[in-house]
């Protein structure tokens, strides 16, 4: 069983750095779509981009992989001829924070939670896949962190949350409060289940907690910029929240029965979902040995 979670677990660390050197990008095309207001969405290798547009310049939410930065730049030129003021990381892993060292070294303030510094300026073990990272350059480090919240003032009102021990241990949902657009990063995995990264101190309670927080302040026209997947409008939240939650309560059923992981696992709890919602790259078993660990670890 262990090796299933494992093979599964290396295909989501394609979210370290050393990722994109392992893939082809060269045929990667950068993709744009209006989320709302003035924020914008680029779609192209890792995770999902956002780009606030005003006339003070711009704010970047993540940047993919290095070998994509002079594409996500020319895109962002497209939307807006000002320069990218500030970088953002909505968390730490390569494929959101791949490009940090080009737009540092252009002079692009890297700002992020206080425990993706942590995590990208020193040595990484993903212990379930028995694979590490090294600690990123300098320039690549954010140069401003935060504990708790975080507004910028640029253009409109940009508000960042910290939500605990979620996707990792240093996730950001961003609300672009006049665009009425939210940036969840990794909390949100559209139409698919979640990557929950439990070495980077992750966790599905504090998945259900940040998203059903945002959903709780948010309202029924708010778009929703996920870390991996389409544009998404209140339905689809709330059908992955309620997906989370069934896992929870269903792995938590058998856990209480005595069930081992995989006991838990071979018992196909989230059966008459998997067919859509393990179509990503976290298959049910990955997905079902990372509740699991959640709900037995005593992290929430």
């Amino acid at each position: 069983m262990k090796r299933v979670f494992c093979a599964a677990l290396l295909g989501a660390v394609t979210f370290i750095p050393a990722a994109s050197a392992q893939r082809d990008l060269s045929q990667v095309e950068i993709r744009t779509e209006h989320a709302g207001g003035q924020v914008y969405a680029l779609f192209g290798a890792g995770g999902n981009i956002g780009v606030l547009k005003t006339d003070d310049g711009v704010i970047l939410i993540d940047d993919q992989f290095a070998p994509l930065s002079d594409k996500i730049k020319a895109a962002v030129k497209a939307i807006s001829d000002k320069p990218i003021r500030f970088l953002l990381n909505t968390h730490w892993h390569g494929d959101h924070t791949g490009g940090n060292e080009n737009f540092g070294g252009m002079g692009v303030v890297i700002v992020a939670h206080d425990n993706v510094y942590r995590r990208l300026s020193t040595p990484q073990t993903f212990a379930n896949a028995d694979r590490n990272t090294k600690a990123r350059p300098k320039a690549a480090l954010p140069v401003i962190t935060y504990n708790d919240e975080l507004s910028f003032h640029v253009g409109e009102t940009t508000h960042v949350v910290h939500v605990p021990h979620a996707h990792t241990d240093g996730d950001s949902v961003v609300f672009f409060t006049e665009s009425n657009v939210v940036h969840m990063g990794d909390l949100l995995f559209v139409d698919r289940y979640p990557f929950i990264d439990l070495d980077s101190g992750g966790n599905l309670n504090g998945v259900i907690a940040g998203v059903k927080a945002t959903l709780e302040i948010t309202g029924p026209d708010t778009v929703f910029i996920g870390g991996h997947g389409p544009l998404a409008h209140r339905d689809r939240v709330e059908a992955y929240l309620r997906v989370l939650e069934t896992a929870r309560d269903r792995v938590q059923a058998l856990i209480d029965a005595g069930k081992s992981k995989e006991e838990v696992i071979a018992a196909r709890p989230m059966a008459e979902y998997d067919e859509t919602w393990g179509s990503g790259f976290i298959k049910p078993d990955a997905f079902l040995a990372a509740v699991y660990q959640s709900l037995t670890s005593g992290a929430e």
